[in-house]
């Protein structure tokens, strides 16, 4: 059977006729009854008597009416929610956000798009940067915004706005008086870190090692999972660290923390919004990447200026 098939035995059945069922379907009359013959003979039962009262269903073809309501109003239902989709309205969208651009970028781009796009619900999952990427590859999410490129087959990479890095320490640290330290100083320090996976961990790496200093000269006090709890930690006193300025900015206008300059070492980055390369975007997808896109192309992410 088909939907037509449904749609035809409906009106019959609802308007008592065949001749009013043909008209309400807009078709003949002798096709409305090849339909429910057609009805008929895969069903194995009879489901309308042609009457002097006119059409009237059998206890078969009254079962049929009750199931054929539910599937013709379940496939309108298909066609508003689609419509919906089409047009970014009552529509979820789900997407992955690293450290940095979850707490912050994300975020600070929530009003815009209520403001453009007020039936739009955002989930937002938040991992590192290979976290973001693997829930991407899992089709967890549909986009992700993270701080690192990686070698990954199968998924497209768009650059957003750029980040610098920034060697901080609290109040209470040795080096806190001192405007700049040479980059062999930074074996005597000891450092919070990152976990492996995120973006600044690794973007922090490979500047060092450009720059001629081996990463694995660093004394580690500590890898913590969020950019907050490190910032946390050298507050506190335990350490210095590498940290976005985006996470650091309010810190260091309050003067809770102190930026230290590191002779020949400039460590700058690009955020990243990663989608499965050949896969088109839902429009709510879509609408998502081109504010965060329209905000950050091009530009400074938002941030304390250098």
């Amino acid at each position: 059977m088909n939907l037509k098939q449904l749609e035809v035995f409906v009106a019959v059945a609802e308007t008592g006729s065949f001749s009013k069922g043909a008209e309400a379907s807009f078709i003949t009359q002798s096709t409305v009854s090849q339909h429910i013959s057609a009805l008929e003979q895969e069903l194995g039962v009879k489901l309308l008597d042609r009457t002097g009262r006119g059409a009237l269903l059998t206890p078969g073809g009254s079962i049929l009416l009750q199931h054929a309501r539910r599937v013709l109003s379940a496939t309108s239902e298909i066609e508003r929610a689609m419509n919906r989709f089409k047009g970014v309205e009552e529509a979820a969208l789900t997407i992955g956000g690293s450290n940095v651009p979850a707490n912050y970028m994300i975020p600070d781009a929530l009003p815009l798009i209520r403001a453009r796009f007020p039936g739009l619900t955002v989930t937002l999952l938040q991992g590192d940067s290979r976290d973001v990427i693997d829930m991407l590859c899992r089709e967890e999410v549909e986009v992700g915004i993270i701080g690192s490129r990686f070698d990954e087959e199968g998924c497209a990479f768009t650059p957003l706005g750029g980040d610098e890095i920034r060697l901080v320490a609290g109040k209470s640290h040795p080096w806190h008086r001192k405007k700049a330290i040479e980059l062999s100083e930074l074996a005597e320090g000891e450092f919070i870190l990152r976990e492996p996976g995120s973006g600044t961990a690794r973007t922090v790496a490979d500047a060092l090692a450009r720059a001629g200093f081996s990463p694995e000269r660093l004394r580690v006090g500590a890898i913590l999972g969020s950019n907050e709890a490190v910032k946390h930690a050298v507050i506190g006193g335990m350490g210095v660290a590498f940290l976005s300025d985006i996470a650091v900015g309010k810190e260091l206008e309050r003067k809770e923390l102190v930026e230290i300059k590191v002779k020949g070492l400039t460590i700058s980055r690009r955020f990243y919004l990663v989608t499965r390369a050949g896969r088109e975007l839902s429009p709510a997808a879509r609408a998502f990447a081109g504010i965060m896109e329209e905000i950050h192309h091009g530009g400074e992410v938002p941030g304390r200026s250098s």
